[in-house]
């Protein structure tokens, strides 16, 4: 079977994706199909199950957990062997728009240097992320007053070490030292890990010559996520001579890494004798406060692009500073969740629901979300006994708590339909499907259906706590 990613090339006796894409908009409805699932590409199809993709994360997680066994369901009309669905992350098209967007302001800033033999002409430089919009709080305060006096003093801090924990603004910090620099200097900015791959290719085609005049004839060279070169010996001898041949002609060398100099592993003393020997400082988890001025700062931006649709309230914005303390980059990326939900349902999201929208970021392991506590919970709350919901009697009192409990199992876990059939007296995956589709059906003309809910996934997904709305 000749397969192809592309549905207009498929071989006739392959799977038909324009057949399920017509059924999905008719059964689903248009709104539903052209904010999710239009964005579905089928990629290939496998013995019992197909391969789609999409285009991010996040709408890979809205589409399974609300439309993934109608999809499935649609699916098997025309195939009846396939038994489930995979989908994988393809953001080829983000990358394309950034990579025109890198091509077009290399041309216009000739000071900044990049490998041209290169299949990707390599810029990193971002003209979005500049010293006056990184915001500064007592954990990054240092390392951005140290960035800034680089730029007003080459080589006074030489080389500047920046280091931290994941998305907590080192490569802002790094890429606003470009931008401040490359008017009047030849500036190089390069992760560790690109930096190895043309080190790679130019021993490959014997052109280490070309690859050291790029390196060594710059005035600034920043190097981002420096801990990628842990255990690659040939790379760190090359890395060394580099650095020292910058440092004796002058040039500034700002590094960034995920921990300080003396516990990076697999890496040479000397390289990081000579990294200690510059000035070293660390970006630590942003506080309660400095939360709150990126939440603000962040929602004000937002507010200014979409003005004339929905605010995200205070009660939402201090919610996120408190629950979501890793990074500064899941603050932005929670307040992104939000914004994209109002304008998707064209309705500002309550407070059980902006923790549905953020439970992977609000350290909510899913393992502590089990069957067995959801169904405690839901018995408390309807006040019947556990036999009694699983029981096999159909009396109204015990059949709407039931599938309440059902409903929940499968938006809150990851379980399949036969594993939450069994967990519920070995009861047939139809009737858990019937189950979910009739609380869907509840929810869409009983407000105290949505509330109680509401009300569930708090306690449930708070272990119990009254956090309710």
């Amino acid at each position: 079977m000749n397969k192809s990613t592309n549905i207009n090339n498929l071989n006739p006796d392959t799977f038909n994706w324009k057949l399920v894409q017509s059924e999905m908009k008719n059964k689903l409805g248009v709104d539903v199909y052209e904010s999710w699932l239009k964005k579905i590409i089928f990629v290939d199809e496998f013995n019992n199950y197909l391969l789609l993709s999409v285009p991010t994360r996040f709408i890979r997680d809205w589409i399974t957990s609300r439309y993934l066994d109608q999809i499935l369901q649609i699916i098997r009309l025309y195939k009846k062997d396939i038994i489930r669905i995979e989908f994988k992350i393809d953001d080829h098209e983000t990358k394309k728009n950034i990579d025109e967007v890198s091509e077009k302001s290399s041309e216009r800033s000739e000071n900044v240097s990049f490998i041209k033999d290169s299949y990707l002409q390599y810029n990193r430089i971002d003209s979005n992320k500049r010293f006056d919009n990184f915001i500064i709080g007592t954990s990054n305060k240092l390392a951005y007053e140290a960035s800034l006096k680089v730029t007003e003093n080459t080589s006074h801090y030489n080389p500047l070490y920046i280091y931290g924990g994941v998305g907590m603004g080192k490569t802002h910090l790094l890429n606003s030292i470009g931008l401040e620099l490359k008017n009047n200097n030849k500036v190089m900015f390069i992760s560790a890990e690109r930096f190895m791959y043309q080190f790679v290719k130019s021993i490959k085609a014997n052109d280490m010559v070309k690859f050291k005049e790029y390196f060594r004839n710059t005035d600034i060279l920043l190097i981002d996520d420096i801990q990628f070169i842990s255990g690659k010996e040939a790379m760190q001898e090359e890395f060394f001579h580099t650095f020292n041949a910058l440092l004796d002609k002058g040039s500034q060398i700002i590094v960034s890494a995920d921990r300080a100099p003396n516990k990076l592993s697999r890496i040479q003393d000397r390289i990081k004798s000579r990294f200690s020997g510059g000035l070293v400082v660390d970006i630590q988890k942003p506080d309660l406060e400095l939360r709150k001025k990126i939440v603000e700062k962040k929602t004000e931006e937002l507010n200014s692009l979409y003005a004339d649709e929905l605010q995200v309230s205070k009660e939402i914005q201090e919610f996120i500073s408190t629950e979501i303390t890793a990074s500064v980059r899941e603050l932005v990326g929670a307040i992104n969740r939000v914004v994209s939900f109002s304008r998707i349902y064209n309705k500002a999201p309550n407070l059980a629901e902006t923790k549905v929208i953020l439970k992977d970021l609000l350290n909510l392991a899913e393992n502590k979300v089990t069957i067995d506590l959801i169904q405690t919970i839901v018995c408390k709350f309807f006040k019947i006994s556990k036999n009694e919901m699983l029981s096999s009697r159909r009396s109204r009192y015990l059949v709407r708590p039931r599938q309440t409990a059902i409903y929940l199992t499968k938006i809150l876990t990851s379980k399949s339909l036969p594993e939450i059939g069994r967990e519920f007296s070995n009861r047939d995956h139809t009737t858990i499907i019937h189950s979910v589709k009739t609380i869907e059906k509840i929810k869409e003309k009983d407000p105290e259906m949505v509330d109680n809910i509401n009300k569930l996934k708090n306690q449930i997904l708070y272990n119990n706590k009254e956090n309710e709305i």
